[in-house]
């Protein structure tokens, strides 16, 4: 069975069991870019929902839509926020008119749901019209950005906690190693000793900042230009609509939206998500050094510094029997990599508007959902199949230290620099280890005051001795 649609450009035959219209076709057929759908990004089929639920209110309520009608719309908009018509909306992520096949996706699905309700057939748009009811006061240009705000909105928030849980994991592993002893290094040279755990802390603590970033930048997406309609005037929209609007939005999602002060510039600014993915690089650039940290720190196992062991996961090479290799921090490193490149995606897009409007509004969809998604992953494996289960090689790391020249600099407030530096040199000319030197030869501590100074307390939490 098939219906018959029709637009300005002509008719088309659609199955009767879809529930998109001719519009959508024409984008489905026009835009083969990502090959990703958008109901590949569940969040945002929802806030479109959302969004056409809200207007569906306003204007039932302002008598700008007859109530009956506004009600079918309404229980159109529930079953889009349900995720029962997600399989309906299939227009790709990228696409030319600045989202406007994705607005139509979702207005000829929820005119059609309520045609369904009122016992008409799909397609009899005299009674329910995608353009004339469900899209009432409303343009792409005002309804795709705040469902996409809402859509980002709701995303971050389990991407949040995946940032939250790797924190956790980093904190675990903290107090875990608190008592391993090992040689701190700047420049990749021997610097002074640390614990083991203030190192996987230091993870922790740097990657709560993030968390605090990302939630002043998802702060920033509560403003929204619902009711700005084309370019900021409001046209079409009934008067008293933006602001009703933006009230039922925020009562129906829990987000408190605010209206934009100035309608006209919010139509065309995309700065919270240029925002938004600075610090999506942000996280990218800082996952991206622990990752290379632990891989050096776990490299070897005999010939590199072999501090700590990460989980075995599979064979890592064809040709070289029994080596394995650090797979998770490896692929979160090429997660960042993406990540950091979508940023610059994001810039060039948000750069490219021109007078009332930024057409390139889709593609930054895409970089930004793509973004969190993979980033929310690559931290879930980071946690799950990595850090969890890394243990520490603890005497090795303590005789690394023992063994080594940077522990002079605990002396020095005992021996002064130029002493200090000449035993450095000595060790490191004459390969013989310090306590050698300072003790058995130079008799300069007694091996009571050595091993007071190189105490596990006094090296890690070194203090001048009188």
């Amino acid at each position: 069975m098939t219906r018959t649609e029709q637009d300005f450009l002509g008719q088309r035959e659609i199955a009767d069991d879809i529930y998109y219209g001719v519009q959508t076709i024409r984008g489905k057929e026009n835009f083969h870019i990502t090959g990703i759908p958008m109901n590949q990004e569940p969040y945002f089929v929802k806030a479109l929902g959302y969004v056409k639920k809200a207007a569906a209110m306003a204007n039932r309520d302002l008598g700008a839509i007859e109530a009956k009608v506004a009600d079918a719309i309404i229980l159109g908009c529930d079953r889009v926020i349900a995720g029962d018509m997600m399989d309906q909306f299939v227009t790709d992520f990228i696409q030319g008119g600045a989202g406007t096949s994705t607005n139509m996706n979702a207005n000829e699905v929820i005119a059609n749901l309520a045609l369904e309700s009122l016992g008409f057939a799909k397609g009899d748009y005299q009674h329910v019209s995608p353009n004339d009811h469900v899209n009432y006061g409303q343009s792409t240009n005002d309804t795709y950005p705040t469902a996409f705000r809402l859509a980002l909105i709701l995303r971050l928030e389990s991407y949040m906690t995946a940032l939250r849980q790797l924190q956790e994991a980093f904190f675990a592993k903290g107090r875990e190693f608190d008592r391993v002893l090992k040689m701190g290094r700047t420049h990749l040279q021997d610097a002074v000793p640390m614990s083991l755990g203030a190192e996987f802390r230091g993870w922790g603590t740097t990657i709560g900042e993030e968390v605090e970033r990302i939630s002043e930048a998802r702060a920033l997406l509560r403003e929204i230009n619902l009711g700005a309609t084309a370019i900021g005037t409001s046209v079409t929209a009934a008067v008293g609509y933006p602001k009703l609007a933006v009230r039922h939005l925020s009562a129906l999602t829990g987000v408190d939206f605010i209206l934009a002060g100035d309608l006209v510039e919010a139509t065309s600014d995309t700065g919270a998500y240029v925002q938004l993915s600075g610090v999506l690089k942000r996280t990218a650039s800082k996952l991206t050094k622990i990752c290379n940290d632990i891989r050096l720190l776990a490299s070897g196992p005999r010939a590199g510094l072999n501090e700590i062991n990460l989980p075995q996961l599979q064979p890592g090479s064809s040709i070289m029997p029994g080596k394995v290799n650090p797979v998770i921090p490896e692929v979160v490193n090429q997660t960042s990599f993406l990540v950091i490149g979508l940023d610059t995606t994001v810039t060039l897009a948000a750069s490219a508007g021109q007078l009332q409007l930024n057409v390139m509004e889709p593609v930054i969809s895409f970089a930004l959902f793509f973004s969190i998604r993979t980033m929310e992953r690559a931290v879930n494996s980071l946690r799950e199949n990595c850090v969890v289960g890394i243990t520490a090689n603890e005497e090795h790391t303590r005789n690394m230290v023992l063994n080594s020249l940077g522990i002079v600099t605990v002396l020095k407030p005992l021996l002064g620099y130029k002493q200090c530096a000449e035993i450095a040199r000595e060790g490191y000319k004459s390969g013989k280890s310090l306590h050698q030197i300072v003790v058995v030869e130079r008799k300069l501590l007694t091996q009571e005051k050595w091993d007071e100074m190189f105490s596990f307390e006094r090296l890690i939490n070194p203090e001048l001795i009188g």
